[in-house]
């Protein structure tokens, strides 16, 4: 079969059973199976597939009809224009969470600083932050042995030697490996924030994701309430705390941030328009 007939075949499959995404998701599947860039598809459309190409494009595109995130299939998400090896045991970097690395640039600049993040996952959020920060020296934490290895290969891969040095990442439920002594000039977290009876838990690529990352008692606020509670602690003086959340979440974050006495209390917009990240400065005046 020729690439974009087995691409518009494989697309009227994935629409028929209701994902949002169908050509690009055939596309994506097709890419992993030839190991190619899209430019390839497009300027050879009527190439023939070979049998075992396209044996193991219907297999990846079965399971992808199964609801299996297409991240998961290929091992593969592109998040800050890099490109990171997702697994089971990690939530997939989504678009959105781009909105709180660029808040953080946004709030401490390209100056010697000191910096956390809390449930790292794939390492996502940390190492997009060592690309862009020399002089950054960044610690990234997750309370899941095989996130923190996942994180620490994705690191060795994306980063240059120099950019390694400066990251370290490690295991710590929230703040337990944390020297107490250690104050930061930053701290981010994208924590579970999904209530148990959540109704997402049961829809789309969720389905497939750790549970353990994306659920949090307390309405999902229990760790937002955690992490809160113990960030002055480890925040120099006008250092930011910084969270992603449920659109939902903001004014919640917000009011818990503000009852710990944290100042310049706001939240940033995703690419929707809806409300994402939230956080504040710690004054201890």
């Amino acid at each position: 079969m020729q690439i974009d007939r087995a691409i518009k075949q494989a697309s009227a499959k994935l629409a028929a059973a209701g994902i949002d995404t169908p050509q690009i998701d055939a596309q994506v599947l097709l890419m992993h199976v030839l190991d190619v860039d899209r430019s390839y598809l497009y300027t050879w459309p009527d190439k023939t597939l070979s049998a075992a190409a396209q044996a193991q494009f219907d297999d990846l595109v079965q399971r992808r009809l199964q609801g299996e995130p297409v991240a998961y299939i290929t091992g593969l998400r592109e998040f800050w224009s890099l490109r990171f090896a997702v697994a089971p045991s990690t939530l997939i970097p989504r678009p959105d969470t781009e909105i709180l690395v660029a808040t953080a640039l946004q709030l401490v600049a390209d100056v010697p600083a000191e910096v956390l993040e809390l449930g790292t996952g794939t390492g996502a959020i940390a190492i997009a932050l060592a690309t862009e920060r020399s002089l950054w020296q960044i610690k990234a934490v997750d309370n899941v042995a095989a996130a923190v290895a996942l994180a620490q290969s994705n690191a060795e891969r994306i980063l240059t030697v120099q950019q390694q040095n400066a990251l370290q990442i490690f295991t710590s439920d929230w703040f337990s490996a944390i020297e107490p002594a250690q104050q930061f000039q930053l701290i981010v977290s994208n924590p579970p924030y999904l209530a148990p009876d959540d109704p997402h838990l049961q829809q789309g690529d969720v389905r497939f994701e750790p549970h353990s990352a994306l659920i949090a008692e307390a309405d999902g606020m229990a760790d937002y309430q955690t992490i809160v509670s113990t960030a002055p602690e480890y925040l120099a003086e006008g250092g930011w705390v910084l969270f992603e959340h449920g659109c939902e979440q903001g004014q919640v974050l917000r009011n818990l941030l503000t009852k710990q006495g944290f100042s310049q209390v706001q939240t940033w917009l995703d690419y929707a328009g809806l409300e994402r990240v939230s956080g504040g400065c710690w004054l201890s005046n």
